[in-house]
């Protein structure tokens, strides 16, 4: 079967990196394994995906690996060393004493000796040895960003990971991580889709050198994460009809249109393959304006991360920002 060739870009503090701007995400709403995704995750790497999205959290590291093992003795890939893996430390093992273990531990699921990306998952910590999600409040705790980060670095020194950056990080936080880091992010790995544009946080990551990646390009219906709105868009809806494509083809190709990469999930073969039908046509100016015009609001607020007895009493001091 032939494959299609995703259009890469280098990553911000590292030149000599690359990442697909297209990947594949692996969250599944509940957070669970499932007998069919290891084969969904083979018919992704079938029709061309080479960016694969994972974390502790969403227990499908294990999946993944065993999916990328059997591509390579299938032929299907010639090596490990063709694919980039992400994966994240959950804010149980955001601790400075737990974050390389917590790595050894995901390299193991994986069945592999490095990472190509390892990200720390929310600017926040949670118990040590908290599994549940969502978690009591109590569990929730500030996160020591300097010696989390330090134990990051750490992890590239070592050769366990090429690249290490950050998830769902305002301005803010990303400079307190700046301030004192010896190797700055390569990554920020957001929330961005046509109803959530981050253009203020996009322009600081340009400015500081770091790549960003777009999560729920489509809204992530149907998860305690997610939101409808993307998909029932009437404005993307009209774009996407006068266009002759799908409205998730144009959420992706916009995203794809603002320098970023883009993760994307869907565990049916025929979607996988509309999913990358995205670069050989571009939306006009007059549709980029229209898409601009649209109202922003925040899919993922996170309030579960949110406590009057945490660090952060409400969304905003989460995020640093009016997410209404």
């Amino acid at each position: 079967m032939s494959s299609i060739k995703i259009p890469e870009s280098q990553l911000g503090s590292n030149v000599a990196t690359t990442v697909p701007l297209l990947g594949f995400g692996t969250a599944a709403y509940p957070l669970a394994a499932s007998e069919t995704m290891k084969d969904s995750f083979l018919s992704a790497i079938e029709v061309g995906y080479r960016h694969f999205d994972t974390a502790s959290l969403y227990n499908s590291e294990k999946c993944l690996g065993e999916a990328v093992a059997e591509a390579v003795r299938s032929g299907t890939i010639k090596s490990r060393d063709e694919v980039f893996i992400t994966s994240k430390l959950w804010c149980s093992d955001a601790h400075p004493d737990l974050v390389l273990a917590a790595l050894h531990n995901t390299l193991r699921n994986l069945g592999l000796e490095y990472l190509d990306l390892y990200l720390i998952h929310y600017p926040v910590s949670i118990r040590p040895g908290s599994v549940l999600f969502p978690f009591p409040e109590e569990d929730i705790l500030p996160m020591d960003f300097k010696h989390v980060w330090e134990a990051m670095e750490e992890c590239q020194i070592r050769g366990l990971t090429k690249n290490i950056g950050v998830s769902n990080f305002s301005c803010k936080k990303l400079e307190v991580i700046l301030s004192s880091a010896k190797i700055p992010p390569s990554v920020n790995q957001v929330e961005m889709n046509p109803l959530w544009q981050q253009k203020k946080l996009r322009e600081f990551c340009k400015e500081k050198n770091i790549h960003v990646t777009a999560y729920s390009p489509l809204g992530a219906k149907g998860t305690i994460w997610g939101t409808n709105k993307v998909m029932d868009s009437e404005m993307l809806q009209e774009i996407a009809v006068a266009k002759g494509k799908s409205l998730p083809q144009i959420c992706l190709r916009w995203a794809y249109e603002q320098g970023v990469s883009v993760l994307v999930k869907s565990f049916n073969k025929e979607r996988m393959k509309e999913n990358m039908d995205i670069f050989d046509w571009q939306l006009s100016p007059e549709e980029l304006e229209k898409i601009n015009q649209i109202p922003q609001e925040k899919g993922n607020p996170a309030l579960f991360f949110t406590s009057d007895r945490g660090p952060f009493k409400s969304s905003i001091d989460l995020w640093d920002e009016d997410i209404n």
